[in-house]
């Protein structure tokens, strides 16, 4: 391969981490204003229900 196409390969592959790394950030921004609000948006729309069913 050619040095330029070596060169577009890696550079199009740190952009998609990038991208990916900037899109965690983001989500785990989102979580923590989330948190301090007192919302959780991985639940939205479902009703606030214990996770584990309760022992007899």
């Amino acid at each position: 391969m050619l040095q330029y196409e070596l060169h577009r390969i890696r550079s199009a592959e740190l952009i998609r981490q990038a991208d990916a790394y900037r899109l965690r950030r983001e989500a785990l921004r989102r979580r923590r204003a989330a948190r301090t609000t007192g919302e959780d948006p991985e639940q939205e729309g479902r009703p606030g229900r214990p996770r584990l069913a309760r022992a007899a």
